[in-house]
Formats: structure tokens, sequence, C-alpha cells
């Protein structure tokens, strides 16, 4: 119907409603949002360069290497800071955790610039990347993760505001300080924790 816009929109159950931060609707669909185009990379094409405060040369990781690491299925609610909240979406990849094990990262290091194929950048601490439910995501809701989300292989950060989460991620930068990826350069918080309204750095 023409007026579907306006209906309201139906009331969550309390457990539910626990779930969604605040400024937050809850949305089945998943919405496809990002600066640019959709690149088109091939799995066999796909790979990780870890580079930065590591003890060694740069790391570089391909896709049949990540998918020789142990790999976790999780379901996590996500929350972009445009205020949609999708509950219960499925992930399955490597944690950040895992992936880290065999990499020497200097005790200096604290931050980490994720880039990613387009040029995109975004900052995020260790502490962060550390939470057991952050991981490299090659597949989501039981397939292949698709181009226009994030394939081959992109960043799920579930506590943060999705644009943290970044897709067709290339490159992990570790550094010992912070500094501003694309969207906080323009004004998005550094950090970006939806149940603290940290859409804005004012």
């Amino acid at each position: 119907m023409a007026f579907d816009f306006f209906r309201r929109k139906p009331k969550l159950d309390d457990e539910t409603a626990a779930r969604v931060p605040p400024g937050q609707y809850v949305t089945e669909k998943w919405p496809v949002l990002h600066y640019g185009g959709v690149p088109t990379i091939s799995a066999e094409s796909w790979s990780l360069r870890v580079f930065g405060l590591i003890d060694q040369d740069p790391v570089v990781v391909t896709y049949e290497q990540l998918l020789a690491m142990p790999q976790t299925t999780m379901q996590v609610d996500i929350h972009c800071v445009t205020r949609w909240s999708r509950l219960g979406t499925q992930f399955e990849g490597v944690r950040f955790t895992d992936f880290v094990q065999g990499i020497a990262v200097k005790s200096e290091a604290t931050h980490v610039m994720v880039h990613t194929e387009q040029g995109f950048i975004t900052n995020l601490s260790l502490d962060d990347l550390g939470a057991p439910n952050v991981m490299l995501a090659h597949r989501a809701d039981g397939a292949p993760l698709e181009e226009a989300h994030g394939g081959p292989v992109r960043l799920v950060v579930p506590h943060l505001y999705f644009w943290k989460s970044a897709k067709w991620v290339r490159g992990l930068e570790l550094m010992n300080s912070d500094r501003p990826g694309f969207w906080e350069s323009y004004g998005y918080h550094m950090r970006g924790d939806p149940w603290a309204e940290e859409r804005y750095s004012s």
C-alpha cells in the first residue's frame, strides 16, 4: 500500500528490544550501503597484508590460508550508523584473535588502520579487535559472502557501528597511536559505540 511507510512499526518484545541500541530500528533486510562502487574480487586473487608494527616482514595471507585457520560460526546483531539494526546475522570466518596468533605484533602497537580494496580506511583499537565476536568473515547466513556485502572477506566488529566492519578488507596496519580513517575524517566518531550513540565526533 502507498501508506505502508507511515504505519507504526510492530512493537518488539522486551527481550528483543533489549538488543537494540537507542535510536535504531530493526530490519530483516540487509541494506547495502558503501562509498563508491562494488569491486569484483575472486577468492583466488584475494590476499590480506599485515604490516606496520610487527617484528617481521609484512605478512601476506591468502584466501586458502585463511580457510586453513580455525573457523568459527557466530550469530551477532549488527547496527548501522544510519539507524538500522539487523538481529541474529550469521557469520563464518576466523576470529581476529586466532588470526593474529602467528603474527609477532610489537608491544607498542595499540591501534589498527584497516585498508580495503578501494582505498577506504577505518581505525580500530586492538582492544576492540580483540573482542571475542570480532572476525574476518567469508560467509554470511550460510552462503559465501556476497560482493555487495564485502565478499570475499570483510571485517565484522558487531559491538561497534557497522562502518567499522570494513568491506573488501585487504590490509591491516599496526600503529602505536590512533588516527582517523575515511569517515572519521569527515566527522564520524573515532570509535562508534552504538549503545553510547557515538555517531559523530561532536
